[in-house]
């Protein structure tokens, strides 16, 4: 049996995209990685994460990563679908990708959502053929799995490297969370500025009490 592990990496943050990353992996692959010591990506410095990163890539039978860009996040919110269900339609991509349907699969998914089981049902709506498929939604399974936490370093690692993209083109908005400092300035001094280039989540409670809006949906997946 194969395992695919999953995790995403930028759920919360204001700026930028979030990003879902799959790792597929066999038993024999899976132990010659322990020795890398890999671990949840939020457990290593960015300068490992992006040298396991290099060495997952090379030594896994796949892997598959998707981003949902501040658009779709905001389409999906402002259209009552919601983060959660957002995220399994990224989840079930990826899913629907590595999918060989030939060998026995079991996937294994940082449940982004507090009810696992509600999300799970949500998931399965998604995915096109669940013959050879187990799936295991579970909370803190980037610290419990390997393989989910090759996908965290691999998510963590794309999130990055387009966070360095856009900063390039915008200027430094620090981290992208509504707590940093950095990014409340930027918000503040460039909002405005920059505000239909695509670049924030408009539907963060955040944007909306610094910009409001007469239309815009409550959000209440966030």
């Amino acid at each position: 049996m194969l395992t695919l592990g999953i995790d995403d990496a930028g759920r919360g943050p204001l700026i930028g995209p979030m990003i879902l990353a799959g790792v597929l992996l066999d038993k024999n692959i899976e132990t010659s990685l322990k020795k890398y010591n890999i671990k949840d990506s939020k457990q290593l410095r960015h300068s490992k994460r992006i040298e396991l990163s290099k060495i997952i890539k090379e030594s896994a039978l796949n892997y598959y990563i998707v981003k949902a860009i501040p658009e779709q996040i905001d389409s999906a919110i402002n259209s009552k679908i919601n983060l959660n269900t957002l995220e399994a339609i990224k989840t079930a991509e990826i899913i629907n990708n590595l999918n060989n349907k030939k060998e026995k699969i079991k996937v294994i998914v940082d449940c982004p959502s507090v009810n696992t089981n509600a999300w799970k049902k949500t998931l399965l709506n998604f995915i096109e053929d669940m013959e050879n498929l187990t799936i295991i939604c579970e909370h803190k399974a980037d610290v419990n799995y390997l393989s989910v936490s090759a996908a965290s370093i691999l998510a963590k690692v794309a999130r990055e490297e387009e966070i360095e993209r856009l900063k390039e083109k915008y200027g430094d908005f620090g981290s992208g969370y509504p707590s940093d400092p950095l990014t409340q300035d930027f918000l503040k001094t460039r909002g405005k500025k920059w505000k239909n280039s695509g670049l924030f989540r408009k539907s963060w409670q955040t944007w909306k009490e610094l910009f409001p809006e007469k239309d815009q949906a409550s959000l209440d997946a966030f």
